[in-house]
């Protein structure tokens, strides 16, 4: 499936240098978004997430699923980096780009001359992207950085879990690699205001993108209740360390979940489930007082949901518009309805006609739409087809560079 870029980025041309996630993550995004991505892998192996199953693919290929999610809107090309002529091949295509996302260790990349200061002396409007654990300076510098490391460094996993003394309780990561993928965002949002940058100024600049400096910011409101509040954020399961009643109960058939953000709302879901008195006890009165008697609340409303059955109970709340829902398994969730009128879920092929699903951009412009143009590659299935589109380089030497291994064409 390929089609010319309609998108708001087209035009832009993005040398994806990175693997795994938190980098294909931003480069995916971009390519959504209309910008020429020429992803880069390396000969014999690609991307190390194409390993990373079952499931996998039965069409040959040997990729995963996981590889999948992130990798659509981009062409490969397999080329030896530690070898002078294949760096080399790398540094022009760099000369032709309007960004650069990497992921090497720092200064992973200065020996191949693919560091910031040597391409941007090439070309000065390029925008270069390195993404890390744990960013270009300070102690940890040197450190591999992976999701699960950061959410449990970060203080994500101490307010993630059941509180210690239940059953099941301690740290828990989340259950998708959340640090990777923001930190793919913030590097799309710093590459976008970098590239706004240069519409004024015609300079690019060096994005330094980490992991754990993701993650902290993403504490939000629990760290702003430590900064200025005092309080030590804990795991509280499912409930909210602010606003209550905001969690799960228990219908006779299974969970609800009720979040409620004012006393508006609960004083209409307390009269929903026959308990219209409640609001006015001094305990519950305003949130403040439900916060710090979060306990008899919960004692006082369990036995009156668990009454109702789910179903019923979540009906009479979105007519009552209170905001309530279930808890869907993933294959609940993308059956849904609601899904289907978004169309989240797109159909692509991939250039042997093996038919493939993902997940779509979530975000819908109304002029300038994402669009999908390229199911994700094999790799370095387009090495030749970029060399000579792009370099001009000769079929003669093409072929020289793939009998001295320097670059590759599909795995």
């Amino acid at each position: 499936m390929t089609a010319t870029a309609s998108g708001p980025l087209a035009g832009l041309k993005v040398l994806d240098l990175s693997r795994v996630l938190a980098g294909p993550w931003s480069t995916q995004i971009l390519g959504d978004l209309g910008a020429e991505v020429i992803k880069v892998e390396q000969p014999g192996q690609g991307d190390d997430t194409r390993r990373w199953g079952p499931p996998f693919l039965d069409d040959g290929s040997g990729d995963s699923a996981y590889y999948l999610c992130a990798n659509r809107n981009k062409r490969s090309i397999a080329v030896d980096l530690s070898n002078r002529e294949g760096a080399d091949l790398i540094r022009e295509l760099a000369a032709q780009s309007d960004i650069v996302v990497e992921n090497f260790r720092v200064g992973g990349l200065a020996k191949y001359r693919l560091d910031y200061p040597s391409l941007s002396a090439l070309n000065p409007r390029l925008i270069y992207c390195s993404i890390t654990g744990f960013g270009q300076d300070g102690p940890y510098r040197d450190r591999g950085g992976y999701d699960f490391l950061i959410q449990g460094m970060s203080g994500l996993m101490s307010v993630t879990g059941r509180p210690d003394g239940e059953p099941g309780g301690g740290p828990m990561k989340v259950g998708i690699p959340i640090s990777d993928l923001f930190t793919g965002l913030y590097a799309v949002i710093a590459i976008l205001a970098a590239i706004e940058d240069r519409h004024r100024t015609g300079l690019g600049q060096h994005i330094d993108c980490a992991l754990l400096d993701t993650q902290v910011g993403l504490l939000a409101n629990q760290a702003s209740n430590y900064l200025n509040g005092g309080m030590t954020p804990r795991r509280l399961g499912n409930e909210h360390p602010n606003t209550v009643p905001y969690q799960d109960f228990a219908c006779a058939d299974g969970d609800v979940l009720v979040a409620l953000g004012n006393d508006r709302q609960f004083q209409s879901f307390c009269s929903l489930i026959g308990l219209p008195d409640l609001p006015s006890d001094p305990r519950f009165v305003d949130n403040g007082a439900r916060n710090r008697n979060r306990q008899a609340l919960q004692d006082a409303i369990r036995p009156a949901v668990a009454t109702w059955q789910s179903d019923q109970l979540i009906a009479a709340m979105e007519l009552a518009k209170l905001p309530g829902g279930k808890v869907n398994e993933i294959p609940e969730i993308l059956a849904d309805p609601q899904i289907s009128a978004r169309g989240l879920i797109r159909h692509m092929t991939r250039s042997d006609g093996t038919e493939i699903r993902v997940l779509g951009f979530p975000a819908r412009l109304s002029r300038t739409p994402a669009d999908y143009r390229r199911a994700p590659p094999r790799s370095g299935e387009d090495t030749a087809s970029v060399l000579a589109d792009v370099l001009r380089i000769s079929e003669q030497q093409i072929a020289r560079l793939k009998a001295d291994g320097i670059i590759a064409e599909s795995l």
